[in-house]
């Protein structure tokens, strides 16, 4: 279930990913609350995901969307896509990030694709290896586009220039 919207005032997009509903069953009855897994994107390399937990879905939204904006990353680019390919970890899942060429489009599922939609990524390649669970999709996608290193961090730490490596 995932539906975008831009906000209104800061001007980054979000996208609720799954909405569940959790039951607690107390003395006097069943306590009835929702948990919302949302993402927030700039569309421009910067992205963030929270889960939000309250009783109406409306506002376990709200609430995600406030923690994901506190929690955002910026990502490294080469143009339209990542700069190398890279496999995100967390539980049973990994998800598998591999760059394509202008034009491709983002070649994802469910979760990931949603990440990489409002982090701006338009050409990329994804495979979910392992669960499908879009808690455990989600931080995979997010260790795997944390560890990602720009041309020139790469450079620098080989003691070359962007061009040698361009090159190489």
């Amino acid at each position: 279930m995932l539906t975008e919207r831009k906000l209104e005032d800061s001007g980054l997009l979000d996208r609720v990913i799954s909405i569940n509903r959790v039951t607690k069953v107390v003395k006097g009855g069943k306590n009835l609350r929702f948990s919302a897994l949302v993402v927030v994107g700039d569309g421009n390399g910067r992205v963030g995901f929270a889960s939000g937990k309250a009783r109406e879905v409306p506002l376990a939204i709200k609430k995600g969307l406030d923690k994901a904006q506190k929690n955002m990353i910026r990502i490294p680019m080469d143009g339209t896509t990542i700069p190398h390919q890279i496999t995100g970890r967390y539980g049973a899942g990994k998800v598998l990030l591999k760059p394509a060429g202008p034009g491709t489009g983002v070649i994802a599922g469910g979760a990931v694709r949603a990440i990489l939609e409002v982090a701006g990524v338009k050409d990329i390649l994804t495979k979910c290896i392992g669960t499908r669970n879009p808690h455990n999709m989600v931080r995979a996608t997010f260790q795997g586009l944390n560890t990602l290193f720009n041309k020139k961090e790469i450079a620098s730490l080989r003691g070359k220039t962007v061009e040698e490596l361009d090159i190489l």
